[in-house]
This record gives structure tokens, sequence and C-alpha cells, in this order.
């Protein structure tokens, strides 16, 4: 079997797993959300933590509850960290210098997950199963949490209200991630990933040697690090070590593990808003552009040029021999088109086209299918811009689900897409205009340039890969990426509540014979559209002086 061949047999695959559990898992979340009982385990947390289940919030209690939360994680995590020197398994290992406790605290409650430092070097147990593994958790559910609460901001009437964040975050916590990452950790451990507490030791195969590893509950982590769209490594390799990555079949159950959420949450979206066609619009949009960037990626790296690349069958370099050009690109298309930032491969040695195709799926907001939560409100967010567009061009006032696209909600959706790429293009060109940052740089010309400009989409769109071939463990950077962190989290998470707040206080107006109806594959290749042109309009000259210069020189 050729690996072309290999590669398209494992998107078939990966396309029919996750049209098997589609509905299911995205009805029983939509049941889980609607839900009026508390699970007895729920019902303890909330008294433990104060709050009052049953009480329905405005737009800002409810973002109040996102930030308080969050600032109290990163609070938390800085002090593990700051302490780790005195905590019990921490390894022999130091405590993490403040810049870069700070930069890794708010990577990891932001579901960003860039690391500037050797998982395996850095982080003993406490840190990384008390700190890290639990923010992979909730910083994922907080995502979900506001996704639902934008989807009953269409779905609600003339109330404002959008449910309770505290009962939301617990429910995603315990009755989605929770027993999720358990069956997918037991799964991973069965594929040979490493779950134990001591030393791992390994002898060498080929150099007749020995080697050490810490060991740890990788496979724990890696269950919902992939699950929770989360992205931070246990090792330094991250998913390309083959003690979280050892085979072919982990390799795309792990993809599997990052899509399925984001993909099915579309069909809570149709169930929750009393339409499934609307979630079926959304899903078709969201997986043109995922299978579109999957063949792309695939091109560009099966493409011969050369005699090395000949003899390779592909660009090999920076790629693992256990997963090839098309699992690697599968991998490397669906951690940048979610908010993962995972990798099993060296995404720096891609080709100029192909990591430009990396960058370009950060870029587009990463919500084809995106983030757990992120991607799903990211793509609503397009849709209110896609039928406003529409609504200009037939001369009427737009309308989504029943609620008028006004003045108030344009201007929030239109806020809510200029922030990430203020972020990411102010602080490149800050950092190349300096003197200091670029000394990080490992490489010259357009590919150097790639390295910054990844870094701050990396970091600004909450991905949290590199190129990895920048040294970011610096004041300027764990402090530069750390601020882009915060703010291309929370700050766009303002307008989308408050653009659920006023799509809530609506009153539902009836559906006409001008009423677009975006339902249909019409609307969804509106939205493509939509997200291309505007991605594009934003970028294309960054991207000129980058990945394209470099894939065309």
């Amino acid at each position: 079997m050729g690996p072309v061949t290999a590669g398209v047999l494992q998107l078939l695959a990966l396309t029919g797993a996750l049209a098997l559990v589609h509905i299911p898992l995205g009805t029983y979340m939509a049941r889980v959300y609607s839900s009026q009982r508390h699970l007895r385990v729920e019902r303890w947390i909330y008294k433990g933590i104060g709050a009052d289940p049953d009480t329905e919030m405005r737009w800002p209690a409810y973002l109040r509850g996102v930030l308080v939360f969050s600032l109290a994680g990163v609070l938390l995590l800085y002090a593990l960290q700051r302490l780790q020197g005195v905590l019990p398994g921490s390894l022999g290992f130091a405590s993490i210098d403040p810049d870069q406790a700070f930069n890794t605290a708010v990577s990891f409650v932001t579901n960003t997950n860039w690391q500037s430092y050797y998982g395996e070097q850095a982080m003993g147990h406490v840190v990384q199963t008390a700190g890290l593994a639990v923010q992979n958790f909730v910083s994922a559910a907080v995502g979900m949490a506001v996704a639902v609460a934008l989807v009953r901001g269409f779905a609600g009437s003339r109330s404002g209200e959008l449910g309770n964040f505290w009962a939301d975050l617990v429910r995603g916590v315990v009755r989605i991630l929770v027993p999720l990452a358990f069956v997918a950790a037991i799964v991973l451990v069965a594929c040979g990933v490493i779950q134990n507490f001591s030393g791992v030791h390994t002898v060498g195969q080929f150099t007749g040697g020995s080697q050490e590893w810490n060991g740890g509950a990788v496979a724990s982590q890696e269950a919902i690090k992939e699950l929770g769209t989360n992205g931070g490594g246990y090792f330094n390799a991250n998913s390309a070590h083959p003690f979280e990555n050892p085979t072919p079949f982990s390799n795309l159950f792990e993809i599997f593990l990052i899509l399925v959420i984001p993909f099915a949450l579309t069909r809570t979206f149709g169930v929750m808003v009393g339409s499934v066609r609307q979630g079926y619009a959304i899903l078709a949009a969201m997986g043109t552009i995922w299978l579109g960037f999957v063949s792309l990626m695939m091109w560009a790296e099966f493409s011969h040029q050369g005699p090395a690349f000949e003899l390779a069958n592909g660009a090999m370099e920076g790629k693992e021999v256990r997963f090839g050009i098309g699992g690697s690109s599968l991998f490397a298309v669906s951690t940048t088109l979610t908010s993962t930032g995972a990798v099993d491969s060296f995404h720096s040695s891609f080709t100029g086209l192909g990591g430009g195709i990396t960058l370009l799926g950060m870029m587009l907001g990463e919500i084809a299918p995106g983030g757990v939560g992120s991607g799903l409100y990211g793509m609503l967010v397009m849709a209110v811009i896609a039928v406003f567009i529409a609504g200009l061009m037939v001369g009427r006032t737009p309308e989504y689900l029943g609620k008028k696209i006004g003045t108030r909600e344009i201007k929030q959706a239109a806020l809510y897409i200029l922030v990430t790429p203020a972020l990411v293009l102010v602080l490149t060109a800050a950092a190349m205009a300096l003197p200091t940052p670029g000394h990080s740089m490992t490489n010259s010309g357009a590919h150097g340039f790639s390295e910054i400009l990844y870094a701050y989409t990396s970091a600004s769109n909450n991905n949290g890969s590199a190129f990895a071939s920048l040294n970011a463990d610096t004041q300027w950077f764990n402090t530069t990426l750390g601020i882009a962190m915060l703010l291309g989290r929370f700050v766009p998470m303002i307008f989308v509540l408050a653009l659920a707040g006023s799509l809530a206080r609506q009153t539902p107006v009836p559906v006409t014979a001008g009423t677009l109806r975006t339902g249909m594959p019409l609307f969804a290749g509106l939205l493509v559209g939509a997200v291309l042109i505007i991605t594009g309009l934003t970028y294309f000259p960054a991207l000129a002086l980058g990945p394209l210069a470099e894939g065309l020189a």
C-alpha cells in the first residue's frame, strides 16, 4: 500500500468514526445542558463552592463567573509552580521562575497549553496532575459553557437569561469530560501509553545502551489533553513521543479525540435551538473547511520536489516514520484548526506551503471545528456576520434563527473578529522591530519571520502549538505571549456573552418568504466564503512575508 493511499484510508476511517458518534454524543450533550436535575456529586460541588445552580444569570453575571473562576485558576497554578521545590513528588525539580510560571499558568487556564519548558525536565507529579491536568478539564468546560450560553441566547425569548455558569461548568466536567476521558485513557493504555508514578527504564534497541525517563500519569493526561482540545504534552516531544503516542492507531485515535466534541457540539446547537438543520449547516461549513485543509496539506507534503522527496515519497523531514505523511498531515491540520496545539511532527520542518496551512488554520479563528466550545461560538459569530452580509446584498434586515441582527449585534460580532488579528499583528510587528526578541530566532529570512508570526498566532488564538525552532523561554516571550493568551481568550468571551445577552432579550420574529434559509447548503457555502474572505483580507500581507514567500522560493 502506498503512503498516499494509506493517508486517504486514514481520513476515511476518521470521518466514519466521527459520523458514527455525532448524533448520540451531540444529543447527549444537549440533554446535559438542558437538564433540570442535579446529580448528587454535583450538589456536593455546589455546596463546596457556595453556588446556587438554579439561579438564572444575565450576561454580566455569567461573565463575572467566568472571569472569577479563571483568575482563581491562574493564581492557584502559579502558586503550585512557584512552590514546586518544596512539594512532595517534585522529582527533584526546582521551583519555576516567575515569568515562566506566569506564562504556564495563563497558558493552561486559557486552554492554550503553550509550553516554553521541557515537561519531563521541569514539572513534578503534583504540578502535572493537581495543576495542569485539572486545568485541562476545567478550561475546556469553561469554553463549552460560554458556547452553550450563546446557544441559549439564540433559543431564548425576551428574558435576557443565559443559564447558570456554575451549573454549566460542573456538568461539563462531571457528565461529559470525565466519563469520556476515563474511557479514552483506558484505550490509550491498551495502545501502550504509560500510566505510572515511577521512572521508566528503556533498553536502547539500536545503540545497545539504556535510557531513564521519568514516568507519570501520561495516559490520563493525554486523554483530556486531546479531548478538551488542550494540547500540552507530558513530554517535550508532545504526541511525537512514543510514551504519549506509540502507534499509528493511537495517533488516529488521538485525532478522533481532538475533533469529536467540537463536531458533535453542532448537533447540540441544533437540538437546543429546535432545528437540527441549523446544526447540520454549521457542521457542513466546518467539515468543508477541515476537509479542504487536509487535502491541501497532503498535497503540499506529498508533492515530490527533488530527489530527496522522491526517495522518501514526500516531505518526511520532521515527521515520525510510524505515522508517515498522511497521519502527520491529519494531525497537523486537526490540531491547528482546533485550539489543541498538540503535535505529532515538527511543524517548522513542513514545506513552506505546509507550514502556511497550519498558520492559516489558526488565523481562521480555529472554527473548523475549533476548540471545545470556542469553535462553536466562533463559528456562530461568523454566521452572524454572514447573514449581515446577505442582508446587505438583498436589502433586508438580517435575521438569524428568528433574531434580528441590528447595530448592537453586528458591533459585538465585529469587535469579536478584530481582537485576535490585532493581537497577532501588533505583537509580531513589535517583536520584529525590537532588537532583543529577534535573538530567539534560529532561522533567518521568511522562515524566521514565520517563527515569530506562528508564536503570536498560536498564543492569541489559544492554540499552543509552535514551530518549535523559536527559543520562547525568555522574559519577553513569556510575558508577551502570556498577555496575548489572556486577552485572546477572555476579551472575545466578553463580546460573545454580550451578544448572547442581546439576542436573549429579543422576541423571535416569524419566518417570511424573504427570510434567508440558514439551514440550507447555500448558507453553509456563504458562511465558508465569509470565513475565508475575512481571514484572507486580514492576514494575507503577513502570510506573504512568511510562508508564502518561503513556499514560492
